[in-house]
């Protein structure tokens, strides 16, 4: 039995020290934070195009959700509309080539005003191509993402192919120091009592 999460995205993603992922989701509070951020910040939705079509709930739903949230953390910002070559040269320090870099099907400045309406977006996210992965990233991660974020479900990867894809077989071999990580980061002083102890 798979159990299914439903709403998967960025703000239920919890990060242990280690880099452990933990998927949460607060209820009432995080529908507090999405009214708040669809007052502010336009809508945002991670759901899969086959339930804006009203198909069933599955797995496959999850699994869109969980690449969309990845594209959405690796560039830092919702991917819709997609960003071009000038933001991803800012994002990221240097000129991106590839897929993630071409002007969009249909281009907007991010922040522009008016934010784009939630029937703008649904059409956008169930007729338009899903968001890529810049090219400064990984070919066993772009992949991974391109995996989820197949549109029909049918042919998006399931979970038994993403857990023996090379991505996480690479990342489940490497030591993480997420909580020194993000101290260097925010200019924070590294705790004293090691973070990546067993069970922490």
């Amino acid at each position: 039995v798979v159990p299914l999460e439903k709403d998967v995205q960025p703000s239920h993603i919890l990060v242990k020290s280690g880099g452990e992922i933990k998927l949460c989701n607060f209820g009432v509070s995080g529908q507090l934070i999405n009214s708040m951020a669809n007052s502010f910040m336009g809508p945002k939705s991670y759901m899969s195009p086959e339930r804006f079509q009203g198909t069933h709930y599955s797995v496959q739903s999850d699994i869109w959700s969980m690449g969309f949230s990845l594209v959405e953390m690796a560039v830092g910002r919702y991917p819709i509309p997609p960003p071009d070559g000038k933001e991803l040269e800012l994002m990221f320090g240097c000129q991106v080539e590839g897929d993630a870099a071409e002007t969009p099907p249909r281009p907007r400045t991010p922040g522009s005003q008016p934010p784009m309406a939630i029937f703008e977006l649904l059409d956008y996210l169930i007729n338009e191509p899903p968001p890529k992965m810049p090219r400064v990233f990984t070919l066993e991660f772009q992949d991974f993402v391109n995996k989820c974020l197949i549109k029909n479900p049918a042919e998006r990867a399931d979970l038994k192919k993403l857990m023996v894809h090379a991505f996480l077989k690479r990342s489940d071999a490497e030591e993480v120091d997420f909580a020194g990580w993000l101290c260097s980061t925010v200019g924070l002083n590294q705790p004293s009592m090691p973070t990546h102890a067993t069970g922490v």
